[in-house]
């Protein structure tokens, strides 16, 4: 679900309202997908848009969203082309595109349209300006579970991530979220994204937990990458995960064999609201024939975020930050002055090879963990 690619960061000066909004109007939307686009992301861009019509259903007594969908082919430049279109034919507001080397070109093409970029990116380094961020951060991520740690006394933390850029955005996002709560990060160890350099950082990882009386471990990694790994060597090296506690920084429940890691069983992670996502999913499927793409929820949430700010006229980031907390498909989120999201997420554990919530998401912002 990581979609942190290196773009360029957009500057621009603070953000600014477009003055009071109107509600009942019509809303042009821009939807910039890869439909085209190669590997998974045409299957991806399906379900955004699916996800996208179905919150243009429900608000429809509140709001009348119209949708254009255009297509990027996954491409940065045709992004940004197709987003000067789309502004020249009336668009209030761009949902998309979907990486954020694209949703940065795109910032910079419609920059001076004082119209808002809705990416489905979670890379926070092409936020601000004209670009809003939808994707679950690292960030908020981090925020949500050390804060959490450190309540519940397991503030002593050995930071485990991968030397890349990914992992080295995972770092840093958990430093900061530990210097906030009170934590701790007793040490960092780096690792090659490698199956050799997992194996050769394990003994590091336990001779660290060990020396500086560490009581829990943040692995930054997501099943696709090292964590199974790390869930079977840690222990066999000695790693006690019954009196230290195990951390993640992505969803430990995706796919759900993750959960039956006997390294992972008591492990925590966040995740979204399970009662609204379940109640999405559930639409979803009755309304398209199947379940949506992991991602799919974000275009969801891109017009229920419109819908709330709908008015007459284009529609700023301002405009959008203005809104405040917004009822998504995953539980409540809010976008921030500089761009990124914050979204209210539960705390999960695994007892049993089972997802059980230990600390719920907040049902207001600015509630435990925020």
């Amino acid at each position: 679900m990581t979609l942190v690619l290196t773009a360029c960061q957009i500057g621009g000066g603070p953000i600014g309202l477009n003055g009071p909004r109107i509600s009942g109007q019509t809303v042009q939307v821009a939807m910039l997908l890869p439909i085209s686009g190669e590997g998974g992301d045409a299957l991806v861009a399906r379900s955004l848009e699916n996800s996208a019509r179905l919150a243009a259903a429900d608000v429809a007594n509140s709001a009348t969203i119209e949708i254009t969908v255009y297509d990027t082919a996954g491409d940065a430049a045709t992004a940004a082309a197709r987003a000067q279109e789309a502004v020249s034919a009336g668009a209030d507001v761009i949902v998309g595109p979907l990486r954020s080397d694209a949703a940065a070109a795109v910032g910079v093409a419609v920059a001076n349209s004082n119209i808002a970029v809705l990416s489905f990116s979670n890379n926070t380094e092409i936020a601000g300006g004209n670009v809003l961020v939808l994707g679950y951060t690292f960030a908020n991520t981090a925020n949500r579970i050390i804060s959490y740690s450190a309540r519940q006394g397991r503030g002593n933390i050995v930071l485990v991530h991968a030397s890349n850029l990914a992992g080295e955005v995972a770092r840093d996002a958990v430093r900061t979220a530990a210097s906030r709560s009170g934590a701790t990060i007793s040490a960092t160890i780096p690792y090659e994204f490698s199956q050799v350099g997992v194996v050769n950082v394990v003994p590091q990882v336990t001779s660290a937990v060990r020396n500086n009386g560490a009581n829990a471990v943040m692995l930054t990694s997501d099943s696709a990458g090292a964590l199974p790994l790390f869930a079977q060597l840690l222990p066999e090296n000695g790693l006690n995960t019954a009196s230290v506690q195990m951390m993640g920084l992505t969803r430990w429940d995706i796919p759900p064999a993750t959960l039956e890691f006997s390294g992972l069983q008591g492990g925590w992670f966040a995740m979204p609201d399970s009662g609204a996502a379940a109640a999405f999913n559930a639409r979803y499927a009755a309304t398209n024939g199947g379940a949506p793409h992991a991602l799919g929820s974000l275009g969801y949430d891109a017009i229920r975020a419109v819908a709330q700010t709908a008015g007459s006229g284009r529609m700023g980031a301002g405009d959008l930050v203005a809104t405040g907390q917004i009822d998504g498909a995953g539980g409540a989120f809010r976008f921030l002055a500089d761009g990124t999201i914050e979204r209210a997420l539960a705390i999960a554990e695994i007892v049993n090879q089972q997802v059980s919530i230990i600390d719920p998401a907040p049902r207001r912002l600015g509630g435990a963990g925020f």
